[in-house]
């Protein structure tokens, strides 16, 4: 058969990690892509410092999968471009703000190009058929291949007894027999297969799963959207990070949550007036907007609620203007009023 090579889209996930196995299962060569988007869960919590709950560090799942699989990875930051995709998406998002099919056609225009430049012969993914309402039905299948310049050349072997045959079968590259006909969103068969390749650990949800994906993540998006008319690139990371609170007067206060979230919001604080305790025993928060007058003291006590629910002064930069006040914890029934969370048929 030659030295056939295929490129694979691996997110670190279970079907992706299946499928890089049943191509290796006939000799085909695999090189591993994996896009950073700037929006998986998992490596945001690495980035932060956080830790599992038994204590180990969070690891980029695409890493783990590709170091037991024995291929070489190639990580590609897409990160500056794919912000265009998830604020202006040519067909639309799914449930919440996730831009499902346009994220599959830009990955695999990427995957195309690294796939033409390096002399590689198809294009390998771990979609499965009706797993994914939006992106994985048989039209949207068809849809992400003609809109990518890849008809006929990506290969989904969980799925593909049940899809038409691609060129790589009809060339005799891969033995359709040797792959599956996986649908739905069951994960039966793949833990069984997975059992069978002596796979015993894989990221769950897959690949670390996805900000955009995420109801409170969506209700933030929405409800900046609405209030401010607009989603800035710094939205889209922030949106992920600390508690979100937006007081009467349309002031925004985005409050960290533990040590990682405090450290990384400081990122920010050349851009954004910001609030913390003076003495640093608390936490630190963005100031988005241009606060009132009585806004103030609102805004310090609510710093000192989630600074050890201590009275203490707090340390305030609103735009050339540097001010400490007394802050006295708020109730947190007071604050509940002004957060920015999705609720069972409420977005706030």
């Amino acid at each position: 058969m030659g030295n056939i090579r295929a490129v694979a889209l691996l997110s670190g996930g279970l079907d992706s990690t299946l499928a890089v196995r049943l191509v290796q299962e006939q000799g085909i060569e695999v090189k591993a892509l994996h896009f950073y988007t700037g929006f998986c869960i998992t490596e945001h919590k690495r980035r932060l410092g956080l830790t599992k709950e038994d204590g180990q560090q969070y690891v980029n799942p695409a890493l783990k999968a590709a170091a037991r699989l024995g291929v070489p990875l190639e990580i590609v930051d897409i990160s500056q471009e794919y912000y265009d995709i998830v604020l202006n998406p040519k067909f639309g998002y799914g449930k919440n703000v996730n831009p499902c099919i346009d994220c599959r056609i830009f990955m695999l225009k990427k995957a195309k190009e690294i796939m033409e430049k390096e002399g590689y012969h198809f294009v390998v993914t771990g979609e499965v058929l009706y797993q994914r309402p939006m992106s994985q039905t048989p039209e949207r299948l068809k849809l992400i291949e003609r809109e990518s310049g890849l008809e006929g050349y990506i290969l989904r072997p969980l799925s593909a007894k049940v899809l038409p045959p691609t060129i790589p079968e009809i060339k005799g590259w891969i033995d359709r027999e040797k792959l599956y006909g996986i649908m739905g969103r069951s994960r039966k068969k793949q833990m069984e297969l997975a059992k069978r390749f002596g796979i015993e650990e894989y990221e769950q949800p897959a690949g670390g799963c996805c900000y955009l994906t995420d109801e409170n993540y969506a209700a933030r998006f929405k409800e900046a959207f609405a209030v401010e008319g607009r989603i800035t690139r710094d939205d889209l990371v922030l949106f992920s990070v600390g508690r979100h609170i937006r007081l009467s007067s349309g002031v925004k206060l985005i409050i960290a949550r533990n040590e990682g979230e405090v450290n990384f919001l400081k990122g920010f604080r050349n851009r954004y007036d910001h609030a913390y305790r003076k003495d640093g025993k608390g936490t630190f928060a963005l100031i988005k907007g241009e606060p009132l007058e009585e806004d103030l003291q609102t805004i310090a006590d609510i710093i000192a609620r989630y600074s050890k629910r201590e009275e203490c002064d707090i340390y305030m930069k609103i735009g050339e203007r540097e001010l400490v006040l007394r802050g006295y914890p708020a109730s947190d029934e007071f604050i509940e009023q002004f957060k920015i969370y999705s609720k069972p048929g409420v977005v706030r």
